[in-house]
């Protein structure tokens, strides 16, 4: 790579699709969101139904394998059942939410439609403490006990939701942390939780709550050299808005994110020079699920 030169991430295939289903609009307002996520943040608009199901025929003929729903709160979209059971006939579906407003009728009704199907429907469900006194300061008051509500109902329709939660504690606390989590998931029926741990993006609210990413913060070109660049998420998926297409979900909100209006106008190289491009680089694909989800496993 010659002097100078920023590093590039040059996708070879697309493997995922992200839909921002419901922009950046969420019911909480968590002070380490990397997006910015607020009930009135109305940046972004919500997708439709036919917006969904016009992008995965899209996805389809590229050869996209699985899909991923988040937002903002996904659940506060009115057609988000028919959404997710559209995209079951697609391929694996993830959905991300906090796991406030589930409710029992639509889990039902995505049970029923992952059973008629073969593809299967994960959630994964973002908890930031293992009681209140822990997560509520971060997420709002009475998240904690909502949000456990809400796995409660995932595991008694027969879902294995993963949880997920931001390190905001040092690493000498992470096996005493994630020993608590586990405790709390069992006393409320998850027998066997299933959990994954991710950084910090020091970008949205995160950035006022603590820190920006400083100037050194980036990827070099002495550090791409021989780097694997398919442990990066940009390198085989994208992330659908109502503005278009762009590189990757946790920089939705960068200008320079913004690849084209079709899939095909995507798959561009993008240059990997961002902060939260540097914490990627260190931790790979943080926002994807492991990649053995291609079909049912239960």
């Amino acid at each position: 790579m010659p002097a100078g030169v920023l590093p590039q991430v040059v996708p070879s295939h697309l493997d995922a699709l992200w839909f921002q289903v419901t922009g950046l609009r969420c019911n909480l307002a968590c002070h380490h969101c990397f997006v910015s996520c607020h009930p009135k943040n109305n940046t972004f608009g919500f997708l439709s139904l036919a917006d969904v199901e016009s992008r995965l025929e899209e996805a389809a003929a590229l050869g996209v394998k699985e899909f991923y729903f988040t937002g903002g709160e996904p659940f506060l979209h009115p057609q988000i059942v028919p959404i997710l059971i559209a995209a079951l006939a697609y391929g694996p579906v993830t959905v991300l939410t906090n796991g406030t407003v589930l409710k029992a009728d639509w889990l039902q009704q995505l049970r029923d439609a992952e059973e008629q199907g073969i593809y299967s429907l994960e959630f994964r469900v973002s908890i930031d403490g293992f009681s209140p006194e822990t997560n509520d300061p971060i997420r709002g008051e009475g998240t904690f006990v909502r949000a456990m509500r809400g796995v409660q109902l995932l595991v008694e329709h027969h879902f294995l939701p993963i949880i997920t939660a931001v390190r905001t504690w040092s690493d000498a606390d992470e096996p005493h942390i994630v020993a608590e989590f586990m405790q709390a998931l069992k006393e409320i029926g998850y027998a066997r939780p299933r959990i994954k741990l991710l950084p910090t993006l020091q970008i949205g609210a995160e950035e006022s709550r603590s820190c920006g990413y400083a100037d050194h913060d980036r990827i070099t070109p002495e550090m791409w050299a021989g780097f694997d660049a398919t442990q990066l998420v940009c390198e085989h998926s994208r992330v659908v808005s109502d503005r278009g297409v762009h590189v990757c979900p946790i920089l939705i909100e960068s200008p320079d994110s913004l690849l084209g209006q079709t899939l095909a106008q995507s798959l561009a190289p993008f240059e990997v020079s961002h902060g939260a491009c540097f914490t990627c680089y260190q931790f790979g694909s943080i926002c994807a699920n492991p990649s053995s989800a291609s079909g049912k496993d239960r």
